[in-house]
């Protein structure tokens, strides 16, 4: 399990900023029966441990001595820098089961893509699961290797899930597919046609920088804790 160092702090809303230069992250930690707290970890702790541990792996959280096993929630990121601004940190109970998303990570080569010129369409990214804390896995790997001829697919009833961990989902829900290779022109066709990323970029760069001015300011609001609901479900 992976350890990680905390302080209580007094700073909040526009005061974290001189902690934040100081090499800092502030944070909160909540929980069912732990009261919101606010807190701050070393950054490059932190980094360190997030790299590791994800959001879906239990880590160890020291607050100035008192330990709590807590997920790792909420990341808000600086919109152009992208580094990381303020963490929620969940505390969970070991011995209650949680729901939580757990990423796919896709390993292997696929023949059909290999041989075939088929395009691997990774259709889900994530998948949800329900496990106790201790079961909780880093991720999922999913072997695309299997995927040997076009039109192949790997289904959520095709994992291979650890024991004590439960996939949450339709069981013939594809999370991958290998697809034909696609004509001339309907490659064409599709440079033209609207993408979902073009879409998506509607949300301009102000939008963006608004919200995450608004999350500042909201941090100490966030901080008392009152109906916050966790990404977890317990």
């Amino acid at each position: 399990m992976q350890e990680l160092k905390a302080k209580l702090r007094t700073e909040l809303g526009r005061g974290v900023k001189p902690l934040r230069r100081g090499g800092f992250l502030p944070g909160v930690v909540y929980g069912e029966k732990v009261p919101s707290q606010p807190i701050s970890v070393p950054y490059k702790d932190f980094e360190k441990v997030y790299r590791e541990a994800g959001e879906s792996t239990i880590v160890e959280l020291d607050i100035d001595g008192k330990q709590f096993n807590v997920l790792i929630q909420d990341i808000a990121r600086n919109p152009i820098r992208g580094d990381m601004l303020h963490a929620d940190f969940y505390a969970v109970r070991m011995d209650k089961v949680l729901r939580t998303k757990v990423p796919l990570a896709f390993v292997g080569e696929s023949p059909a893509v290999k041989n075939e010129g088929g395009v691997l369409v990774k259709v889900v990214q994530e998948i949800e699961v329900e496990a106790l804390p201790k079961n909780l896995p880093r991720e999922i790997r999913v072997d695309v290797s299997q995927l040997a001829v076009l039109e192949s697919r790997i289904k959520i009833k095709d994992l291979l899930i650890p024991q004590g961990v439960k996939a949450i989902g339709e069981p013939n829900e594809v999370l991958i597919i290998v697809e034909s290779p696609r004509a001339e022109e309907e490659l064409e066709a599709l440079k033209q046609a609207p993408t979902a990323e073009a879409v998506a970029e509607i949300k301009t760069e102000q939008e963006v920088k608004r919200e995450a001015k608004e999350k500042d300011k909201g941090e100490a609001v966030e901080e008392k804790g009152a109906g916050k609901e966790p990404t977890a479900k317990v």
